[in-house]
Parts: C-alpha cells; structure tokens; sequence
C-alpha cells in the first residue's frame, strides 16, 4: 500500500473504502456529533470549530455528491468526447452549492423538527442532521459506484498538494518566494486571530434582572394575576428574582417599599414610606436568586406603591429609586381592617 494512503488504515472499514471527500464528511459528521454532546468536550471551542463548517457546508455538499456523481471536468485533454456527454458539475459549481442547499436544508429541518415533539434543540437537530448526512453520503457512494471510474467525481487532492508544495518550496523567482512567505504568514494571522476570538470570546452587556412573580394553584411561577387589592394588616406574598449577568459574582441589596405618592407636573413625589423587607444574598454569575417576601401593608390608601430597590452592594440609609441600581413596582389598593 502505497505511503499516501496509509492513513486510511486509522479509519473503520466500512469508512475506508469510499471516496476520499465522502470518507472526509463521514469523519466530520462524527467528529462535530462528539465535540458537541460529550461532557469535557463540548464546553471547548472545538464544537464551534467543526460545528461551524459541518453546519454550513457538509449537508449540502452530500446532497450535492448525491445528486452529481458524474466528474464536471474532462479526464484529459485528448477525452472531450466522454467529457462532453457528462452531467456532472465543476468543483466552483460543487461548492457553491454546498453552501446553498445547506444553508436551505438545514432550517428546513429545524421547521419539521418544530412540529415535532422533540422540538428545536441540540440534540434533535444534530441527530436529525446527521442522519440526513450519513444517508445522503451513503447514497453518493452507491451512485459513483455504479459508474465507470473515468466518469466519478473525485477530488484532486494530490494535485493540489502537489502544486502547492511547487509553489511554496519551488518559487520560479525570489517575488513569488516573498509572496508565497506573505501568504503564509497571513494564513497563520487569520487563523490565529479567528481562534483566540473563539478561545477567548469577548463578554456581553452585563446587567442584573429584577422581577416580580406570582404563584399559580398549581405551584407554577408566572409574571402575572399580581394581588392589587389588600386588606390593613393582612399578609400578602410575591416571589421576588434577581439574576446576576454582571460576569462576576454580586452582594446585592434589596429593599422592600411601601410609598404614598403624589404627581405633581409629572414628577412623582413620596410623601410617605415604610419599609417592608431587606434582603441581602450573595448571587453568582449567570445565576438566579429567589424569595418568597411577605407583605403586610401598614398604611392604607389607593395607589399606593410597592417598590422594591435593589443596589450593588449595601443600600444607602434612605433607599429611593432615584439611587437604586435596579426598581420594580406594583400599585396597590389598601383598605382599613373591619
């Protein structure tokens, strides 16, 4: 066995004996299937580096090998006759398409997927598109096998290593050895660059949440049906959240208010308040924190506010909105006790 083929040996068998871009898709489909479900290996920026690629380009490159086994381009100078009564497509063509009918064949999935019970998540679409991919693949190769060798497509890899290595180490002048030193350089910075960009992604918005949510009969968590009416006295409840995206662990305060305000050309004036609750946990980053906080209003009157203030760290003696890092609010109505 020749020394260029040796490689073919680390392959499965069944693998081993297609084509050498069929093979090459086989390998991928597995190898982004591996970076993306296994533990330890899917939180590296291997599976956005095959995922990408696999994604983009190998569904409809397979599709393609499946709908155009015949080679594009004559064997040689001297066949134009078997050449010409070809239907297969040129590499460019080949390529392009790949992109294209990737680029369609893929959401097509995630529309079926949809309608499905499993939904569009990972999983499902990976399965979904990999399936598609290895059958798609085992049909080019029964289609190419079923022609003439002459007439399969085949990809020209070793001419083009062949032409490479002539072009790189066999330069016809010093410029061509300049340019060929430049564009290997300016590979090495792309490739460089678009991999730090991938190790090292730059961090986003950071921000905190703060809401307000109810409890149904059920026990569910919904952000609505919040209690407006309440009695002097009487206890009332809220599930109150706060989620740290601030990419760093936070010591929150949260302060509990109700207010009795007036509008006075459109400036909301407090002209009482009493505190309710003050809470300070510790939340880390990407993390959610959760109460359940009592309320037992004290003052009645309507349109009554219920703030709660939350601060970075610890809250100044007289919380107000104006100074809180983050507010919500409910208007209630609190009526004397009988």
């Amino acid at each position: 066995m020749s020394r260029d083929s040796d490689w073919r040996l680390l392959l499965p068998e069944p693998v081993r004996h297609l084509p050498a871009d069929l093979a090459a898709v086989v390998v991928l489909a597995v190898a982004t299937t591996v970076a993306a479900t296994v533990p330890g290996v899917r939180e590296t920026p291997l599976r956005i580096i095959l995922g990408l690629p696999y994604v983009l380009f190998v569904p409809g490159y397979a599709l393609v090998a499946a709908l155009f086994p015949e080679a594009g381009d004559p064997p040689a100078e001297d066949d134009v006759d078997d050449a010409s009564s070809r239907e297969g497509i040129d590499g460019i063509e080949r390529v392009a398409l790949s992109f294209g009918l990737s680029i369609a064949v893929v959401p097509l999935i995630g529309l079926v997927l949809n309608f499905t019970p499993w939904g569009i998540r990972l999983v499902p679409i990976l399965v979904s598109v990999t399936g598609i991919t290895i059958v798609l693949t085992a049909v080019a190769a029964r289609r190419r096998a079923q022609l003439d060798e002459v007439d399969r497509f085949r990809v020209p890899y070793r001419a083009w290593i062949a032409g490479a290595r002539r072009e790189l180490f066999e330069p016809e002048s010093r410029t061509d050895a300049a340019l060929n030193v430049l564009l290997v350089v300016s590979i090495l910075l792309a490739v460089g660059s678009v991999g730090y960009a991938v190790a090292v992604p730059g961090q986003g918005e950071a921000f905190t949440e703060l809401y307000l949510l109810t409890e149904t009969e059920s026990g569910e968590l919904v952000a609505d049906d919040y209690p407006t009416e309440f009695t002097q006295g009487e206890t009332r409840s809220l599930i109150v959240g706060i989620g740290n995206h601030e990419h760093q662990t936070v010591q929150y305060t949260l302060v509990s208010q109700l207010q009795r305000v007036e509008i006075q050309n459109n400036t909301t004036l407090v002209r009482e308040r009493n505190e309710l609750n003050r809470y300070s946990p510790t939340v880390a980053d990407n993390a959610t924190w959760q109460a359940r906080d009592t309320i037992t209003p004290t003052m009645t009157g309507e349109r009554l506010r219920l703030t709660y203030l939350l601060y970075k760290g610890s809250a100044p003696p007289n919380p107000t909105v104006n100074s809180s890092y983050r507010e919500v609010h409910l208007w209630i109505n609190v009526t004397a006790s009988q």
